[in-house]
């Protein structure tokens, strides 16, 4: 599901239990050229890990069953049929080869594409004929050639459109599938659906779904047309382009919770500077007036800042229950206190896979550049680096017990000794034991985290590859 599918998912689902309503799954799946295997499954699945559940649904049953659209292939066709009777639709016997020059001759002036009428007054008796020839046919919605159609939407207002604008489109495709609009219709209306959610590019077709429903003598529906969710101000976010899915989030350590909340204030706004929501906060707070009709832009780094942020509201032991599996993956050594590790790293990252390069040093010392060890800030260069590494290797090797608290006080005698500024030190022991500008935690913790034997060697390493360097 992508940012937009799950965004109107949200949307629906907010809209049905802040009004004490039922919020319902459905599979349309009617465009079987488009179907991918396993895609049902992806919806059951983000749908479940993210809490929007569902009272109605191909998997949990309900009342007006069945709940996946290829499956009532046959009641569409009895409504199609049931429609042409009432004169509200037609049968079509146009080649593909007809449409398609009806189609160029309209790219030549110019113009939207229209179907012509070409088979709208076909008589009872010409239609019997040609489908006991077997001739392809598809039903098309007739559409009034005069006067107006309106409709209501909650973010748009009021829309009018003349009939004379709207194409006579395809209702029934010579498969037996319906199309997307005419399916919808009518399980709205069977399945008594009360609020339509859906995205905006929908909105010029709302014109011909009220004709139907007028037709069939049907109560319209409320409908909730949301704009779309942009990357950058003029381009959707597409999936075909690549744009992260939800999925896509999840697996990169993004918390339920932080996409949630990022992705409900993606044009909704609740009238005050409030930002953090949890999902039975924004069932009290939602409603449909805070809707924006403006384009909503996914901000990824703000989505980010917001995950942070969701990380650091964890207790300590929550957190270091979300990043076991990442410390597995990336440290293998067993004597490495990984609650100690969680404290360091939690006020640090904001993603959970920041955590495997945030951590990729513990297990091995990566090999780094010794112009690592100078720092305009630290005031450090490599002669100072040098010598204050081999006088903290000599007072870090004579202490027996090895512990922040001791590792601190025998250091900051040193800097104190020394009369320097602390990272001028630190800075210094820091990248000989890490070999990363950005680690987890400062000097000291580190000192503590990777024990005393593992410290003492890799300042050894840093001392040597300054020497080499012929400091």
């Amino acid at each position: 599901m992508h940012i937009g599918n799950l965004r109107t998912a949200l949307y629906a689902y907010l809209i049905a239990k802040s009004q004490g309503g039922k919020f319902i799954l459905r599979i349309e799946d009617t465009d079987q050229e488009r179907f991918v295997e396993g895609a049902i499954d992806v919806i059951y699945k983000t749908l479940k890990i993210v809490g929007l559940d569902y009272d109605e649904g191909p998997d949990i049953g309900g009342p007006y069953g069945p709940y996946i659209q290829s499956q009532r292939k046959e009641i569409y066709q009895q409504y199609a049929k049931k429609l042409v009777e009432m004169g509200g639709a037609y049968y079509c016997f146009c080649s593909k080869e007809r449409l398609e020059a009806l189609r160029e001759e309209c790219q030549k002036r110019g113009i939207p594409f229209k179907y012509d009428g070409h088979c709208k007054n076909l008589t009872r008796e010409e239609v019997e004929q040609r489908i006991r020839n077997g001739e392809k046919y598809v039903i098309r919605q007739r559409i009034p050639s005069t006067g107006t159609t309106s409709f209501h939407d909650e973010v748009f207002g009021t829309i009018t459109v003349e009939n004379s604008t709207l194409d006579e489109g395809v209702l029934i495709k010579s498969d037996g599938m319906p199309t997307y609009n005419f399916a919808n219709v009518i399980d709205d209306s069977l399945m008594r659906i009360t609020h339509v959610v859906r995205g905006s590019e929908y909105l010029s077709s709302t014109p011909k779904y009220n004709l139907l429903y007028q037709a069939f003598g049907w109560e319209i529906p409320t409908y909730i047309h949301l704009p779309p969710v942009m990357k950058e101000a003029g381009k959707k976010l597409s999936k075909r382009e690549g744009d992260a899915s939800f999925e896509d989030f999840y697996n990169k350590g993004y918390l339920v919770e932080a996409i949630i909340n990022y992705i409900a204030l993606l044009g909704w706004s609740p009238g005050t500077d409030r930002e953090f929501f949890t999902l039975e906060e924004l069932k009290e707070h939602f409603s449909i007036e805070g809707l924006n009709k403006s384009p909503a832009i996914f901000d990824v780094n703000k989505l980010r800042w917001m995950n942070g942020e969701y990380i650091r509201k964890k207790s300590l032991e929550e957190f270091y229950e979300l990043a076991l599996p990442y410390y597995k993956k990336a440290i293998k050594r067993q004597d490495i206190d990984l609650m100690k590790l969680s404290r360091l790293l939690q006020t640090r990252i904001e993603i959970l896979n920041d955590i495997i390069e945030s951590v990729d040093f513990i297990d091995e010392l990566p090999d780094y550049d010794v112009q690592m060890f100078v720092h305009k800030k630290m005031k450090t260069n490599l002669e100072n680096s040098l010598e204050h590494l081999k006088k903290s290797y000599e007072v870090l090797e004579k202490l027996d017990n090895w512990n922040e608290e001791e590792i601190h006080r025998v250091l900051m005698e040193l800097i104190q000794q020394l009369g320097v500024k602390n990272g001028q030190v630190l800075w210094p022991i820091r990248t000989a034991i890490s070999g990363k500008q950005y680690t987890p935690g400062g000097a000291i913790e580190l000192l503590d985290l990777l024990g005393k034997e593992e410290s003492l060697r890799r300042i050894r390493i840093g001392i040597e590859k300054l020497e080499k360097a012929g400091v």
